[in-house]
């Protein structure tokens, strides 16, 4: 069973005794093995049991090594060398095995509380009673996070708080789906937990995590699952919605909300991420941002284009939580190589790009709004939002370098976007790319070898999070919100008057290049539309945009309508560029470019008729859930081999037989 197993749980437990050890971020070698009940007993074996879960169960990113800021690749942002089934109904199926439906470091983390927790109220501790109470708080922090990877994938979720023998029976209790909404307040409940026994920046670094954290995150859970419930309400997806899969299992079929009704929920969530949100926004200031990109080291730095690419984050008030890489003791990535270079095969979206205002406040298609079009790169970033002018690339832009033995991969003059080049390594799909996460200074380029830092948490995302949630609750924006709006587009060097954005804004246009201009199907209003907008462009590629898609159901569109992922205007002036290197033609399997009949924009992924996703993305409602491999009904079956009578249910649309696709949704 993938919940506890005895052969598991001996692992776990194992694993608890030779973890990592460092007072920044597990970066040291592991403790010597000592007996479980000698174990725990001792403040600093807290901290590196907790340091060796650190990097399992927070995003530091585990794509950092292998991608430039690419989490969101697969979505309407960034685009990868090759597509994702998700968007070919058919093609993405149940697994027979396997999955995210597991539970280990949620197990480490009760491992750890079912201990400590009565040690330290028998006084059994040794160390600072405010350290251990602040290393408590940063366990419940870690199986909330823990949780809440399950919880937006899967929605309803069983909920274990203590560790369990290898019982059959036990376990298959345990498996029993919580609502999904149970869940969030669950995760809400250990985040509550841990704000109320963490320190504030403890560590003077913000490596490890803290209060201001811990309210952050809450925010961002209390607003998915608001957004989640207001937009899917009725439907299968949740809680005695039509069809709801735990009103076919005795232990859900009387389920009552907690608030009395799923508009209660709502409203309790939204209100609960506003609260969040307000409190953390006290905590910091945003990172100044100069709106240019440096090109000698004569002129001023960046400061916001620095937050993204330097070694020590400790500095930048707007960092929250960060994880610090280190090349002395071996830890390091290939971020900056890869924004040096074609940015491991990520591309930035033609969408992406033309959602982001000008810098006067208006949509590019709005009259007077004086955009200069898209035949070069040089004139898409003119006079735009400075988070796109900063980050996009431009040919000829220059990379600062510093003479160094590690400056092996510097790339001392951004090319033209490479398009052609087989490896992913050196090519991105869409002719367009970003800057973000580069190291400036060009110092960390030895391949692998970087060790800038990586930002988990940063305060900007409290101020966007209250904006959405206090518009989504009341229908309007109170003072508080109009203000982190405001303080946005002023560091963003964008006209502060967002009322002559939405005046501008016209939804029909927005809606070709931006999935986030729809919830279940209908176009949102300006104004919400907008403070998504702001959201998007504020976090592109920081590895939220595939769950604030999801929780507005911001893809049932594509059901009946496909969208083409396109990159940069490749059949215009930039052609010229590639000098007869472009081959295209569907029946041609050289082809290497889109051809001009279909679009004048580069079609990454309709160059040949091999290509599934030639007529577009497509989507399947079931696609919103990720399906339970079959494995984990049989474990849980009386007999083993029976799905029906596993407490277990599948999720909408999903069937309970391996290597199919979904059906009904």
């Amino acid at each position: 069973m993938k919940l506890y197993k005895l052969k598991f749980v001996a692992a776990m437990a194992m694993a608890g005794l030779a973890l990592p050890s460092c007072n920044d971020f597990l970066d040291k070698e592991p403790m010597s093995v000592v007996t479980p009940e000698n174990y725990l007993n001792d403040e600093s074996q807290l901290v590196s049991y907790l340091n060796g879960i650190y990097t399992a169960i927070l995003p530091s990113h585990e794509g950092w090594n292998y991608g430039t800021f690419g989490d969101d690749g697969d979505t309407d942002n960034q685009a990868r060398m090759s597509y994702n089934n998700i968007y070919v109904p058919g093609q993405y199926k149940v697994g027979a095995a396997g999955g995210n439906w597991e539970f280990s470091n949620i197990y480490k983390c009760n491992y750890f509380l079912e201990k400590v927790v009565p040690l330290f109220e028998s006084g059994s501790i040794t160390g600072a009673a405010d350290n251990i109470k602040h290393y408590i708080g940063e366990a419940y922090f870690l199986r909330a996070y823990a949780y809440y990877l399950r919880y937006w994938e899967f929605g309803d979720f069983p909920i274990i708080k203590t560790t369990l023998p290898d019982d059959k029976e036990m376990l298959t209790e345990a498996s029993k789906r919580y609502p999904r909404n149970e869940v969030a307040r669950f995760i809400l409940e250990d985040l509550d937990k841990a704000i109320e026994l963490m320190e504030k920046n403890p560590d003077s670094k913000k490596t490890r995590i803290n209060k201001e954290s811990a309210l952050l995150f809450k925010s961002r859970v209390a607003l998915f699952e608001g957004t989640w419930l207001k937009y899917f309400k009725g439907t299968a997806f949740v809680p005695k919605g039509e069809g709801w899969g735990g009103s076919s299992k005795d232990y859900n079929s009387s389920y009552e909300y907690p608030s009395g009704s799923i508009d209660n929920e709502i409203n309790f969530f939204l209100e609960e991420s506003m609260k969040a949100a307000k409190e953390v926004s006290g905590l910091f200031t945003l990172v100044d941002n100069t709106g240019k990109v440096q090109q000698d080291l004569a002129e001023p730095a960046n400061p916001y284009m620095d937050m993204f690419g330097s070694e020590d984050l400790s500095g930048y008030s707007e960092v929250l939580l960060w994880r610090q890489y280190s090349k002395a003791l071996g830890v390091t990535h290939c971020v900056c190589v890869a924004a040096q270079h074609g940015n491991y095969g990520v591309g930035v979206t033609r969408g992406l790009v033309d959602g982001f205002l000008m810098s006067n406040g208006l949509p590019i298609y709005a009259s007077g709004s004086g955009y200069h079009g898209d035949d070069n790169i040089s004139n898409v970033r003119k006079d735009r939002d400075s988070r796109l002018s900063v980050f996009l690339k431009e040919p000829g832009q220059k990379n600062i370098l510093v003479p160094s033995s590690e400056g092996t991969h510097a790339i001392p003059e951004e090319p033209n976007p490479l398009i052609l080049r087989g490896n992913a390594e050196e090519a991105y799909p869409t002719g367009y790319s970003l800057r973000k996460g580069n190291s400036y200074l060009g110092i960390h380029l030895g391949n692998g070898q970087s060790y800038t830092g990586s930002i988990t948490f940063r305060g900007a995302e409290a101020y966007l999070n209250y904006m959405e949630a206090c518009y989504e609750r009341y229908g309007n924006l109170d003072e508080t919100a109009k203000s982190y709006w405001r303080a946005l587009r002023q560091r963003s060097k964008v006209d502060t008057d967002f009322e002559k954005t939405i005046a501008a804004t016209e939804m029909d246009k927005e809606a070709k290049n931006d999935w986030g201009a729809y919830s279940a199907g209908k176009l949102v209003d300006p104004t919400l539309y907008n403070i998504r907008r702001e959201r998007r462009c504020e976090l592109m590629a920081e590895a939220l945009r595939w769950e604030d898609l999801r929780r507005w159901r911001a893809l049932d569109q594509m059901i009946e309508t496909p969208y083409h992922i396109e990159g940069f205007k490749v059949w215009g002036e930039m052609k010229d560029w590639y000098e007869g290197e472009l081959i295209y033609g569907l029946d041609n399997d050289k082809s290497n470019v889109s051809s001009p009949d279909r679009s004048m924009y580069l079609r990454p992924y309709e160059k040949t008729n091999k290509s599934l996703v030639l007529d577009g993305y497509k989507w399947a409602m079931a696609h919103y859930l990720s399906p339970i491999a079959i494995s984990h009904f049989l474990i849980t079956s009386e007999t083993g081999a029976d799905v029906e009578s596993s407490p277990i249910y599948q999720n909408p649309g999903w069937p309970t037989e391996a290597n199919l696709p979904p059906i009904g949704v």
